[in-house]
């Protein structure tokens, strides 16, 4: 609950294509008005490093106020804030309703977007925020092998590191020929009689995302194993791009709306055709259920995706309380250490892993709701990626004091970047994967 309001927190749709929105002295107009508040408050200082180093500036100018500031490191601060949402909707007391109406991650987007409309960003960030063309140039048989070596050879992520500005250090997945789509393909079709209740249809279409379709296939086949087993439809979403979010965190909003234009559509006849919509990554699942509608909140094949769109466990536990979740579990799972991840808890869902998990005999989940300060491409840069292990600490330790021997998140990203920190080793494990562990298959 936050201080003075008794009201829930509301997002505004983001004016993007208003006249105002890429005027920079208006922008900038706004960007004083909200620093001055967060000065004054400070609440957010334990989150990401855009308020430490806000902080910081303020308190080395002159006159210890916004005033004396240099307006240039204004932008070292939108460059700190990759999007997490949590100030928003874990710490800030003055978002709307709130008179002050303040939303600094939608203010940060706005400055973004400004930057990037000068061209003022680097061709590395375009490059590594194109998820898509990256995935199907680095998954071509043969090349695969040679990205797949590269990532991993220390010679050649120092190189990488000169010429590109990706940290050596950073954990960076393998590429898959053999993708998620291409593994579903491969299965016999379905014999199961569809179950529906109160909201659910009993039938999926997987958005596989780049990730799962192209590095952690794995995260899908387990995905569509768990809910096979459990009596639910399963069909690949055909026609499929990026989601949009690597490019939203770019402030390239004309390439979202692009991505857009390629996926709703597609998704909009699944809905229609009576399908729900999942995937295994909690920021793609987060830009269809937020971004997207906020950005285009009058287009109605964008809300119709978002009421269809599901987090995977959101999904089973829903399922549950309809009475058509299995519970025969064979294995026990143990003690969990699972990190909540940032664009999960800003989907307003509980915990639902935990819950699920938790309904495993003998199974604990030691759940912490810190940032991994990983974001999609943050911790891979190399200015940030130190920054960025420092902002993981607190969690890292948190895993490590824990006699468990089990570290799992959401967010695979973030569990190779919050493993990667950790002294004492533990086997890290999608909860996807650990559900499907406990039914034996």
């Amino acid at each position: 609950m936050r201080e003075g309001s008794l009201e829930a927190p509301v997002r505004h749709p983001i004016d993007w294509k208003g006249v105002d929105f890429f005027n920079e002295e208006n922008l900038f107009n706004e960007l004083d008005r909200v620093f001055d508040i967060c000065h004054g408050c400070r609440r957010c200082f334990n989150l990401c490093n855009a308020f430490p180093l806000l902080f910081d500036v303020i308190d080395e100018s002159e006159t210890m106020e916004l005033d004396s500031v240099d307006k240039t490191v204004y932008w070292d601060v939108v460059d700190n804030c990759y999007l997490c949402d949590m100030c928003f909707m874990s710490k800030c007391p003055y978002v709307p309703p709130h008179e002050w109406d303040l939303d600094f991650p939608h203010l940060m987007l706005r400055a973004k977007a400004v930057k990037f409309k000068k061209d003022d960003v680097k061709k590395r960030d375009k490059l590594i925020t194109s998820t898509d063309k990256i995935a199907k140039l680095a998954s071509i048989p043969i090349v695969v092998n040679t990205v797949n070596a590269v990532n991993q050879n220390k010679t050649m992520r120092r190189l990488l590191d000169k010429q590109l500005g990706i940290h050596p250090e950073a954990v960076i997945p393998a590429y898959h020929t053999d993708t998620a789509r291409k593994q579903f393909a491969k299965q016999s079709p379905q014999a199961i009689e569809v179950q529906a209740c109160e909201e659910t249809t009993g039938k999926v279409a997987i958005f596989t995302t780049c990730y799962g379709n192209y590095n952690r296939p794995d995260l899908v086949k387990d995905l569509v194993a768990v809910y096979q087993h459990n009596g639910i439809l399963v069909e690949m979403c055909q026609q499929e791009k990026c989601c949009g979010m690597p490019k939203l965190e770019l402030g390239d909003l004309e390439e979202v709306e692009r991505l857009k234009n390629n996926n709703i559509p597609a998704l909009a006849r699944l809905v229609d055709a009576g399908f729900d919509i999942v995937a295994p990554v909690p920021s793609c699942v987060l830009m269809f259920k937020q971004e997207l509608p906020l950005m285009f909140p009058d287009d109605p094949d964008v809300l119709k995706v978002r009421d269809a769109m599901f987090d995977p466990f959101e999904y089973l536990m829903i399922r549950h309380k309809g009475g058509l979740l299995r519970t025969e579990f064979k294995e026990e799972i143990g003690d969990v250490s699972y990190q909540v991840a940032c664009h999960l808890r800003v989907q307003n869902i509980g915990q639902k892993t935990k819950e699920l998990l938790e309904l495993i005999p003998n199974t604990s989940v030691k759940a912490h709701e810190r940032c991994s300060g990983h974001d999609g491409t943050y911790a891979l840069k190399s200015e940030f990626h130190d920054i960025s292990k420092k902002i993981a600490r607190p969690i890292v330790n948190k895993v490590d004091k824990e006699s468990t021997a089990v570290f799992s998140s959401d967010c695979p990203m973030a569990a190779d970047h919050i493993a990667s920190g950790l002294k004492n080793e533990k086997a890290v494990q999608n909860p996807m994967s650990l559900l499907k562990q406990a039914y034996g298959l």
